[in-house]
């Protein structure tokens, strides 16, 4: 926890990832320490693919701004916004990607 810097107070820097409200993960959360293993809807896999869906949605928004940029609309702003934002979910994706196949390889080396 980082401490203030005297005289100061700023407010608590809050992160929830994309397509996750803080109901959801506050219930997750008590799922997973009432021994209830998630069983409130608010799984692995139910998280997985909201942040697929996610994905998906910012690269369709992309799409749409940049036609409608070539139709001669929109605003350039919005459009690379768009574009940044899409860019960072295909990263944000591939990066998981890479560590759910590096760790099911290290399980498989794993002996028996």
């Amino acid at each position: 926890m980082a401490l203030p810097l005297a005289g100061t107070t700023a407010p608590p820097l809050i992160v929830t990832p994309r397509g996750v409200s803080p109901q959801d993960a506050a219930r997750a959360y008590q799922g997973v320490n009432g021994g209830t293993g998630g069983a409130t809807g608010a799984d692995f896999g139910g998280v997985l693919t909201r942040a697929m869906e996610g994905a998906v949605q910012s690269g369709h928004a992309a799409e749409n701004q940049a036609m409608t940029a070539i139709a001669g609309g929109g605003d350039l702003t919005e459009l690379v916004q768009a574009v940044s934002r899409a860019e960072l979910a295909l990263q944000t994706t591939t990066a998981i990607r890479d560590r759910v196949v590096s760790a099911y390889q290290d399980i498989m080396r794993m002996p028996i």
